[in-house]
């Protein structure tokens, strides 16, 4: 008869790869989860030769969530996700206090208090001002130096090593993902900058003050949480004419795409179809808006944000 065995954090427990390999190898089924991407580390995996299934779990995207809701007899707008995103146990509180409260908490517990004991962090008021400065600072270009200014303007101190050290711990536990720019004028990736995004959006909207929830840039950081769940590689872009917001590809095929909340203004219109200036002329470039009017051409395909959510791939 078979035996199916759940773990979860088990990498606080010493010489848990160990134990797992033996009961692996009396014919038991190991199903082990955890909040670290180092779980399955190199230095781990050895001791199961192979014989194993690394999958990670992300909130919910938008498809997934409309299913959930229907199941609890509600429905939840894109502007919900926008604002709320997609932690699956939101969805059983009843209240917007009773929902914030457990966000707040979940960002307290898990990417706050768990790494400051996890990593031993000495300097916690540090550790939390950065944490709470990028997660509230999505879908931005930064780098380690542009993080130590800010710090420096709010009169706190900290090591550009110091920071890099505690981004890879917020991008270990799945706080957060980086992906670095490309520049094809230096054919290389620019070191010392990257793209930053929360694993979701709510981790932003928690930190905003008075209701001026981050529209803009939760857009962009919902755009790139699909992109990754439908298994695309992303790049950001860098020509002299400016900036694509990803370089999406998959299955030897790749998409140039530009994000914008709205493109009603002649100014962003304008701006949002510049940029592909920089894409090769025979690239698919995909425009995304949450504009209701199509703004398609004969060399853009405009997806409306809903369309693009409610879709099985670009």
């Amino acid at each position: 008869m078979p035996k199916y065995l759940f773990f979860d954090e088990i990498q606080e427990v010493e010489g848990w790869a160990s134990a797992c390999k033996t009961l692996r190898l009396r014919d038991n089924s190991l199903f082990i989860t955890g909040s670290n991407s180092k779980l399955l580390s190199q230095e781990y995996t050895t001791e199961f030769s192979g014989r194993y299934i690394s999958l990670r779990v992300q909130p919910f995207i938008y498809r997934e969530i409309t299913e959930y809701a229907e199941e609890l007899g509600r429905e939840v707008s894109t502007l919900d996700y926008l604002i709320w995103g997609g932690f699956p146990k939101r969805f059983e509180f009843e209240t917007p206090a009773a929902r914030e409260a457990y966000l707040n908490e979940l960002n307290k517990s898990i990417i706050q208090n768990d790494l400051i004991v996890r990593y031993n962090i000495q300097n916690t008021e540090l550790f939390r001002r950065v944490a709470n400065y990028v997660l509230k600072s999505n879908s931005r270009i930064f780098s380690a130096r542009s993080i130590e200014s800010y710090l420096k303007n709010e009169h706190v101190d900290g090591s550009i090593n110091t920071i890099i050290k505690y981004l890879g711990y917020l991008e270990e536990a799945y706080a957060i993902d980086r992906i670095r720019p490309f520049s094809p004028k230096t054919k290389a990736e620019l070191a010392y900058s990257f793209k930053l995004y929360d694993t979701d959006v709510s981790l932003n909207s928690i930190h905003v003050k008075d209701g001026r929830y981050d529209l803009t840039h939760n857009f962009e950081n919902i755009i790139y949480n699909e992109l990754i769940y439908r298994d695309y590689k992303l790049e950001v872009y860098n020509g002299e004419r400016g900036e694509i917001d990803f370089v999406a590809t998959k299955n030897g095929k790749k998409y140039y795409i530009q994000v914008a909340y709205s493109v009603a203004e002649d100014k962003a219109y304008q701006r949002e179809m510049d940029a592909f200036g920089v894409a090769p002329n025979d690239a698919q470039k995909i425009l995304i808006t949450n504009d209701q009017i199509d703004y398609s051409t004969s060399i853009v395909k405009h997806l409306r944000f809903e369309d693009f959510l409610l879709s099985d791939d670009l």
